[in-house]
């Protein structure tokens, strides 16, 4: 009883006056009421603006230490890193498992809330990945207080690795744990206890930001166009003809040459085209400026 006294006093898991008549609504009525709500969950994050800060800092420099980014959760918040993970290679042109989301459950013959609730499983979990110091690991729970994210978190904080997590409540295990932690809180749910509601969206709304700007401090974005994505369908093919259109003022078939030429790597096409250069020598200058097209802009007048 006692655990479930203190679930109940997450916020979280407490009953959202506004939505106590929710099934008595009309549909319009209780689309405005979540509508209202879910504006909380973007709100709720402009308290934790340095926190998020910290956190993209210190995982952009595993990421350029040659670390990786791992997220784990459970539910909702493990489906939300498992999510990001899958998203970076193709938008970011990381290779497959520098970004990597562990969901409880998933790689064991447990119910997810057995495994939940195990803080050796969220360890084994890291130690089958390798863990080691120059990753980073981020844990993601609502409650703040999942079982299998703080023994993970603590693992990883026993050999060295760096640690964040998001939460959404205050005052929580995970956040007496990690320094790092963001909270992330939105108050009550509409649907009491439903975390994959306002929780869901603002754990989401942190992660979209860690990865994002992590990503744009390695250089993997110039001003705000993706340079760096795969160009694996035709849709994409199209996006990365428009970048290099829009950054070099090339014709939209000038534009398609040059991707050709590039062996379809957007960054290289846009230097390409800004430097009047071939292959070689601007994969040659990215190589001198870490990889980022404003760090080489820096160095050389190409414009």
């Amino acid at each position: 009883m006692k655990n479930m006294f203190q679930l109940q006093q997450l916020v979280t898991e407490s009953a959202n006056p506004a939505s106590s008549g929710l099934s008595a609504m009309s549909i319009a009525e209780q689309i405005d009421l979540m509508n209202a709500e879910n504006q909380k969950a973007v709100l709720c994050l402009e308290s934790q603006t340095r926190q998020i800060e910290r956190v993209i800092e210190k995982t952009s420099e595993a990421l350029q230490g040659g670390g990786r980014l791992v997220y784990m959760g459970a539910g909702t918040s493990g489906m939300i890193g498992l999510m990001d993970a899958l998203e970076c290679p193709p938008t970011f042109g990381v290779p497959e498992g520098v970004v990597i989301g562990l969901l409880a459950g998933k790689d064991h013959a447990f119910s997810n809330a057995d495994v939940e609730d195990s803080r050796e499983l969220g360890k084994q979990d890291l130690e089958a990945i390798g863990l080691n110091a120059g990753d980073i690991v981020i844990g993601l729970a609502a409650s703040g207080r999942t079982p299998y994210v703080l023994g993970g978190l603590a693992f990883a904080q026993e050999i060295g690795a760096s640690t964040a997590a998001v939460v959404c409540n205050p005052d929580t295990p995970i956040a007496r744990l990690c320094p790092d932690t963001i909270e992330a809180v939105a108050g009550p749910e509409v649907l009491t206890g439903s975390t994959r509601l306002k929780a869901g969206t603002a754990t989401k709304l942190v992660v979209n930001m860690i990865s994002t700007l992590s990503m744009v401090r390695l250089g993997k974005v110039y001003k705000n166009y993706m340079v760096d994505v795969q160009l694996a369908n035709e849709k994409l093919i199209e996006r990365g003809v428009h970048i290099v259109c829009e950054t070099t003022g090339f014709s939209k078939e000038k534009a398609k040459e040059t991707l050709v030429a590039a062996h379809g790597h957007v960054k290289s096409a846009v230097v390409m085209g800004m430097a009047s250069c071939t292959l070689p020598e601007a994969e040659r200058y990215l190589a001198q400026a870490g990889g980022s097209i404003d760090a080489l802009l820096r160095q050389k007048d190409m414009r």
